[in-house]
């Protein structure tokens, strides 16, 4: 559901009431990755775009030395004292907009006493990073009421830090980059190495994106993730004793030799692989939008999910019944999950004409042998998080 400014302002006064001191309203959007996955934190590439949908925050400073914060879409508001130095909850969606504070409390930026509400219209745990899009608007927020002037690149940074060091989630930095920096009708050309990055403009003609959401919740902190990122660096260390790289985007589809050659364990070498191969698959795919080829495009989305099956191992039967039930369709160009895995969602392009009946006829399917019903979403490509005057 969609939330104007009336509805959410109405419902931050029933919160704190106080109707004499308006608050102010911060919007973060989610993200879709196209493609290139789990190549971020393997400083690699990746092209991820904002959703036209997000997390809103009504705020308002206040002068007790406390934090109050709560959630539409969550039971459990909490109060925090303000502080030089903050500590995660077990188990509190709090902890991402928290750990944000936190980070700039480090930094010397003591957040005031505020009142916060959030509101989110993303699917939490779909893989569409809520958490990014709160952590960021938080950012964005913060950086308001402490005049601190921090670049977005910074904001980037305290978002990532704040779910590495205070969640406990060590993801790489395209979520919060993507939500960050968003640009309408644009996906980010990242280089997660470097940060170096570019805007591309994503137009797919007579064709346009679906994401298609499982339903099958997932936890990152509870998942895989955090042990595919351990094996991933396991496979640098072994093939630095013989050439000095820094991470596994150092390496082509050329050097895909030397993973037969310096590593035994066929699991590590699975996952090198696939780091490997993802990473040339984002460059051309890349290359295809510039060149309006979006068949190429949708072919390596196709090569991307089967990697992240075979050899990555982070699909599941959910995605695996999604995709490949859904490139059976007519008009599917191509079509992948997105995100961490282990649930969440995919990322189809389809031609319009056939979207109502992709939508049909694969939620049907996917009833048939999961037993679970997918939600599908219809996306326009937004801007990233920034404060709605």
């Amino acid at each position: 559901m969609k939330a104007d400014k009336d509805f959410l302002r109405e419902e931050f006064f029933k919160k704190y009431g106080d109707r004499a001191k308006d608050p102010v309203l911060f919007y973060s959007p989610g993200r879709v990755n196209l493609i290139g996955e789990h190549t971020d934190y393997n400083g690699g590439y990746v092209f991820p775009c904002a959703l036209d949908f997000g997390t809103s925050l009504v705020a308002r400073k206040t002068d007790r030395p406390e934090i109050k914060l709560e959630s539409l879409n969550f039971t459990g508001g909490v109060t925090v004292p303000v502080s030089d130095s903050y500590t995660a909850i077990p188990a509190s969606w709090t902890n991402y907009p928290v750990g944000v504070i936190n980070e700039f409390a480090r930094k010397g930026f003591a957040a005031p006493g505020m009142e916060l509400l959030f509101y989110g219209d993303i699917p939490n745990g779909a893989g569409l990073s809520s958490s990014a899009s709160i952590e960021m608007v938080t950012a964005v927020a913060l950086n308001d009421f402490t005049d601190a002037r921090l670049p977005m690149m910074e904001l980037v940074k305290m978002g990532q830090k704040a779910e590495n060091n205070f969640v406990g989630m060590n993801c790489g930095i395209m979520d919060q980059f993507a939500v960050g920096f968003g640009k309408k009708d644009h996906a980010i050309n990242l280089n997660c190495d470097t940060l170096e990055y570019k805007y591309a403009p994503v137009n797919l003609g007579n064709r346009r994106l679906i994401i298609t959401n499982t339903n099958k919740r997932r936890g990152l902190t509870d998942s895989k993730y955090n042990e595919r990122r351990s094996e991933c660096e396991k496979a640098v260390e072994l093939i630095s004793r013989h050439l000095m790289i820094r991470n596994l985007s150092d390496l082509t589809v050329s050097d895909l030799w030397m993973l037969e050659k310096y590593i035994d364990d066929e699991v590590v070498r699975k996952r090198a692989k696939h780091v490997i191969t993802e990473n040339g698959r984002t460059i051309d795919a890349i290359k295809a939008l510039e060149d309006n080829d979006i068949v190429k495009f949708g072919q390596l989305m196709n090569e991307s999910h089967d990697s992240l099956c075979t050899d990555y191992e982070v699909t599941g039967t959910e995605l695996d019944t999604l995709v490949y039930e859904g490139r059976k369709l007519p008009g599917v160009t191509g079509t992948r999950m997105t995100g961490a895995g282990f649930g969440g969602c995919t990322v189809s392009i389809v031609e319009s004409r056939h979207a109502d009946n992709f939508i049909k006829n694969l939620g049907k399917v996917y009833h048939e042998k999961t037993g679970l019903t997918a939600d599908f979403y219809l996306p326009g490509i937004g801007d990233g998080a920034r404060r709605i005057d």
